[in-house]
């Protein structure tokens, strides 16, 4: 049983693959599915690791390998797919990548973010970029080269958003995670699959109110 988090992990990191694959064959939504199930891997290999309390070294950079190919490549692969037909400068998604990357090796150094994130995690990241396809609307190659960028500077900014760790299931305490799990759960019944692109903006919406009322609160 003890090494069943880092068969978690490569799980993760098989899906990944397999989701650049499909990428590559532009089949646009199903990059989309594969991150969310690479997502649930990645949640399950920490659980399992806390359950069995066998965390370690190697699992933890397993895990950060295995995200960078699911929540880093992936998304820049699939955002360089979609931009190549559309501006010479679709390289620009690589980005994504660098940067998940970067994220990713401060995140490992960082024992800030036990409570909460510093900047956008990875697996977010992901699913806001490849979340885009589902968008009602068309994208322009400007929008698109934006995005990469936004989504960049989004990985390694400052900002606090709200990890979903529940020291208990009592309200008190969790009144952001409640709210924000209560918030899409809500948005996914009223709106369905058009809710999906704006899932991940409204997480970062819900966390910035968040972490201002509580500042307040304490300065108070």
């Amino acid at each position: 049983m003890k090494h069943l988090p880092n068969f978690l992990t490569c799980m993760n990191l098989a899906i990944g693959c397999v989701g650049i694959y499909f990428t590559l064959s532009s089949q646009k939504p199903e990059a989309f599915y594969f991150v969310v199930l690479a997502g649930l891997f990645d949640f399950l290999d920490g659980f399992a690791a806390r359950l069995l309390k066998v965390q370690s070294e190697i699992g933890k950079q397993l895990d950060s390998l295995s995200d960078l190919v699911s929540f880093g490549l992936l998304p820049s692969f699939f955002m360089l797919q979609w931009m190549k037909d559309l501006t010479p400068f679709y390289w620009i998604a690589i980005v994504i990548a660098i940067f998940s990357a970067l994220r990713l090796a401060m995140f490992n150094v960082d024992d800030s973010q036990t409570n909460n994130f510093k900047g956008l995690p990875t697996p977010a990241n992901a699913i806001m970029i490849t979340s885009l396809v589902f968008v009602p609307f068309e994208l322009y190659e400007y929008t698109l080269m934006s995005l990469c960028i936004f989504s960049a500077i989004l990985l390694v900014s400052p900002i606090r958003l709200i990890a979903l760790k529940f020291s208990s299931k009592k309200w008190k305490g969790n009144e952001p995670r409640w709210i924000l799990i209560g918030g899409i759960v809500l948005l996914l019944v009223v709106f369905q699959w058009a809710f999906i692109p704006f899932l991940i903006p409204f997480y970062i919406v819900v966390s910035v109110i968040s972490f201002v009322i509580n500042n307040k609160a304490e300065n108070f």
